[in-house]
């Protein structure tokens, strides 16, 4: 008799998403061939885990797939700080950790700064400790265990900022920063929530369910607890699917602006190397703009500080032109236009 199906699914979710670390020929979804490599050679695959149901199901079937496949398995936990105990909680899931069988396996404390809000500077804090991490142990990957229904509530948060159709393309399967391009991996992406808790329960793990995941004080928390339920009430239960579908069409979408963009970017300058106003307006807008934020960033602007709202007003300098004066960016960054040309470039 195999295992439970939830079992079962998150085993599959987790051996496909670590297809290529052994064999980067393979396809997305095929399945890793019997392991050729062990011991201390093998690459390793970090899981971050906090302890509760959705990143503990990810442990449990990272530890289980790991030697069938010629990979090591350790753990991250990291501790925000936030709440009374939580260095008490952080070595619980430790010693959880241990006790499925992982090595390492560490705990590390981070200091959550204010910037961006509550949630934004814990998940910058939470990266740059799971960056460290990576880099200290040499890992392959690291497995994060966001699920389909965080998958709906990011699409809708990025709805309600209204900054186009990258913030609806969700979470990646798999992400990472310029040096580690493919560090992070989400293997539960097609899972829903109650399936990670059902293998959790049938395997007898424990769980921890954090405080903050209920608290209305975060948007996060008063999305899944009062905004996803009403949409259901009002459009069905099929919403958190339609959602988690709408992020990967909309991820598709924009990856082929991007690449257009890119492509279009070396057409659009002169020998001097300046935006030439007239060949950026022959481009369709959505093109266009890609090209004036790519611009904008590698003159200096902050990516995470440059708005929908910024790049319009650039855009104008080049549909809207009425001899309009230089358009101020973060960072410093003064863009202008110049006799047919469009400048951009530190003030």
């Amino acid at each position: 008799m195999g295992p439970h199906p939830a079992v079962a699914a998150i085993r599959l979710a987790v051996r496909r998403a670590l297809h290529d670390i052994l064999n980067g020929h393979t396809s997305p979804n095929a399945l890793l061939p019997a392991p050729t490599t062990s011991g201390e050679s093998s690459p390793l695959v970090l899981v971050a885990c906090s302890g509760g149901a959705d990143s503990m199901a990810l442990a449990s079937a990272l530890a289980f797939e790991a030697p069938k496949l010629g990979l090591r398995a350790g753990g991250v936990t990291v501790d925000h700080g936030l709440q009374p105990g939580s260095d008490l909680r952080a070595d619980e899931v430790v010693l959880r950790l241990t006790e499925l069988g992982l090595a390492p396996v560490e705990s590390i404390a981070v200091t959550v700064g204010r910037e961006g809000g509550p949630e934004a500077a814990a998940r910058d804090a939470r990266y740059a400790a799971l960056d460290a991490a990576a880099e200290r142990h040499g890992a392959a990957a690291v497995l994060l265990g966001h699920t389909r229904d965080d998958q709906a509530e990011t699409v809708l948060l990025g709805l309600a900022r209204g900054s186009g159709i990258r913030s609806l393309s969700g979470m990646a399967a798999v992400s990472g920063g310029p040096g580690a391009p493919g560090r992070y991996r989400r293997p539960f992406l097609q899972l829903d929530r109650q399936t990670a808790r059902k293998a959790c329960m049938v395997q007898s793990l424990p769980v921890w369910d954090d405080p903050h995941n209920a608290d209305p004080a975060y948007t996060r928390s008063r999305l899944r607890h009062e905004g996803l339920p009403a949409l259901e009430k009002a459009l069905g239960k099929g919403v958190v699917e339609a959602l988690a579908r709408t992020a990967q069409l909309s991820r598709d979408d924009a990856d082929a602006l991007d690449t257009w963009a890119r492509q279009a970017e070396a057409s659009v300058r002169d020998a001097a190397g300046l935006l030439e106003c007239a060949k950026l307006y022959a481009l369709p807008p959505a093109v266009r703009r890609r090209i004036l934020r790519s611009a904008a960033i590698e003159a200096g602007a902050p990516a995470g500080s440059l708005f929908a709202r910024h790049i319009e007003e650039v855009d104008r300098l080049i549909t809207g032109w009425r001899g309009q004066g230089a358009i101020n960016l973060p960072g410093r960054v003064v863009a202008q236009r110049q006799g047919g040309r469009l400048v951009i470039r530190q003030g």
